[in-house]
């Protein structure tokens, strides 16, 4: 089991509303990630389902059993901090079986438990060895570890790659892959790093001040944002903006961009938005007049950052590495795929 189901979860310190009405279900075996801005409520709402917070209104449900007067130890959930939180003096073994040992559990059944899951961890060589003699990426591992032993009905990750190195936390998200599928249970994990919430999640939240701005699948997310701040908080570069121009005195290179981002799709939006994959370099003399600002060549691919006179930010182009080099200064034509192009109303809605 490991169903979780919040209806609606409200956190309030004094006067202030931190979450404000979370409607929420995570299925059994999910992998539900939780991303947004520092301050968005996502770490708040984490504690709250851990127990660690208490529950100013609403429901939280655990297998269908309301768990908001619950003791956190009684829940079924296992939490797996930023902080690795390792005891320096005991071993890896000793901190794996730590919890184990003050729950009363035998000494035996307790090595067997912590074996299992170093044999899943992959730190069989390593239950000897201290905190300290061990990498960044081990210390996590063992910090998991702790959590598996208990044999949880839901981990709960709160940022715990956000400690290692790029190429660790690269070597962390296949490990966490892996360890999902490979035990079955449900997982919740909150992260602002929305690299890490498309590469892990089944489905992702998308916080903002208190609230879920939309739900779904990481590629859903992608193509159809549900308003402009998911479209711009979700993918890098950012999402292309676009406002609509003046009814008059609008200059030419943005009514020629937006008359061609409208070609496909609705004439009534405010703005457009389209990602800088969909945004390419045209022949000499096709196309709509911009600038080079800065150029990022990043070996597989260069990232253009654009002035279309006119438009007010700077537009981005991720273009193939394979094309002429550009420099900061040189002037190019760009065409937009129209199909991709993404409306919103003045409200920042998607128009579907």
């Amino acid at each position: 089991m490991g169903q979780v189901t919040l209806r609606g979860i409200r956190k309030s310190y004094a006067t202030v509303d931190v979450i404000k009405g979370i409607d929420l279900a995570v299925q059994e075996g999910e992998f539900m990630v939780f991303v947004g801005p520092s301050g968005c409520g996502k770490s708040t709402l984490l504690r709250m389902i851990a127990g660690l917070e208490t529950i100013t209104a609403g429901d939280l449900l655990i297998d269908g059993i309301r768990a908001n007067d619950q003791r956190p130890a009684d829940r079924g959930a296992a939490m797996v901090f930023q902080s690795y939180a390792l005891y320096p003096h005991m071993t890896v073994a000793e901190n794996m079986g730590f919890a184990l040992k003050m729950a009363g559990v035998a000494r035996k059944q307790r090595d067997e438990q912590v074996g299992r899951a170093a044999e899943v961890l992959r730190l069989g060589e390593l239950l000897g060895r201290y905190p300290k003699e061990l990498s960044g990426g081990q210390r996590q591992r063992v910090a998991i570890g702790r959590a598996i032993v208990r044999k949880p009905k839901v981990f709960l990750f709160d940022e715990p790659l956000s400690n290692l190195d790029a190429a660790l936390r690269v070597n962390m998200r296949i490990e966490l892959s892996r360890l999902h599928k490979e035990l079955g249970t449900t997982m919740i994990y909150v992260t602002h790093d929305q690299v890490e919430a498309m590469t892990l999640g089944d489905r992702i939240a998308v916080f903002n001040q208190g609230h879920v701005e939309q739900l779904g699948a990481p590629l859903e997310l992608y193509n159809r944002p549900a308003n402009v701040f998911v479209a711009g908080f979700i993918g890098a570069p950012r999402i292309n903006l676009i406002e609509r121009p003046p009814v008059s005195g609008a200059a030419i290179a943005h009514q020629a961009l937006w008359t061609a981002l409208t070609s496909q799709t609705s004439t009534d939006a405010a703005r457009i938005g389209l990602r800088p994959e969909h945004l390419h370099l045209a022949p000499t003399g096709e196309g709509i007049a911009a600038t080079i600002a800065l150029a990022e060549h990043l070996g597989d691919v260069s990232i253009l950052h654009l002035r279309v006179d006119g438009v007010s930010d700077l537009l981005h182009a991720k273009v193939g590495a394979n094309l002429p080099r550009c420099e900061a200064g040189q002037s190019v034509r760009l065409l937009p795929d129209a199909n991709w192009a993404l409306p919103y109303d003045a409200n920042g809605r998607l128009i579907e």
